[in-house]
């Protein structure tokens, strides 16, 4: 384990050093991220000054969600990037070198490419999840401290759970397949609020289908002391299961790959 974590942090460090090399790009492209997620929050902001609260929710409420959200949806697409822009690797035969390799698929995968440029995104998300935490008349304890944490774990491995699912589908597609943009992009876009807001029978779906719920809706009510149960805390990191069978598809898509030719 030792080494495979040494390898990909030298798989990194290549794909970091190849970006610095074009540092001009790289703070435009930066600040084109933290850009347009500024719109998102002059949207909600634009919303607030309107309706004071949405289904009880208030502005500050609804920021710390998004933040979270978001800041998850930063991380998982900084480093599994590579599942992201998987379709090239296959179409293009390259694939075929990945396997004759003595390391993992997956680590070669995830080392192939590192988002830095989503850095503008985080940032955006940490302002905004500062000001949430400054005018959200919440009481802070160690719990909730912790369950903030929980959610970033898990929505990370959620998020990174998709990106795996689109790439294990291009194994017979050769393409992505675009629909999947709305488990990815199209979460982190309605989980500008809490998943309650779209009804009863939506939550449902969060929870059980897809557990974006375990890591936006129900933590996030025990942070604004709406649940009380301790149990709360932890099911974020449930969440963290939902790689299992992402991570079951992608053998069975690895196991039935024919390489397309070079």
């Amino acid at each position: 384990m030792r080494q495979k974590w040494r390898l990909y942090r030298h798989y990194v460090s290549i794909v970091v050093r190849g970006m610095m090399q074009y540092k001009t790009s790289f703070l435009f492209t930066a600040m084109g991220q933290f850009l347009v997620s500024f719109n998102v929050f002059l949207g909600i902001y634009f919303l607030f000054q309107r309706f004071h609260q949405v289904k009880g929710y208030s502005y500050s409420e609804v920021l710390l969600c998004y933040a979270i959200v978001l800041m998850e949806f930063s991380l998982a697409e900084m480093w599994a990037r590579g599942f992201d822009t998987f379709s090239g690797l296959v179409r293009s035969g390259e694939f075929d070198r990945v396997l004759v390799r003595p390391q993992g698929e997956i680590l070669q995968v995830l080392g192939s490419k590192f988002e830095l440029t989503r850095l503008g995104r985080m940032l955006q998300a940490v302002v905004m999840l500062v000001y949430a935490l400054c005018t959200a008349q919440i009481r802070w304890t160690a719990g909730k401290v912790w369950t903030i944490l929980f959610m970033l774990v898990g929505g990370t491995a959620v998020f990174s759970g998709l990106f795996l699912i689109y790439a294990a589908l291009c194994f017979f597609t050769l393409e992505g397949l675009e629909f999947m943009n709305v488990l990815t992009d199209g979460a982190r876009e309605y989980g500008k609020y809490p998943i309650d807001v779209y009804g009863k029978r939506i939550l449902q779906l969060a929870t059980v289908i897809v557990p974006y719920a375990l890591i936006q809706y129900y933590p996030l009510q025990y942070i604004l002391g709406r649940a009380d149960s301790p149990a709360y805390i932890f099911l974020p990191l449930l969440a963290v299961l939902f790689l299992l069978p992402c991570y079951g598809l992608w053998r069975f898509g690895v196991r039935h790959y024919k390489s397309s030719g070079s």
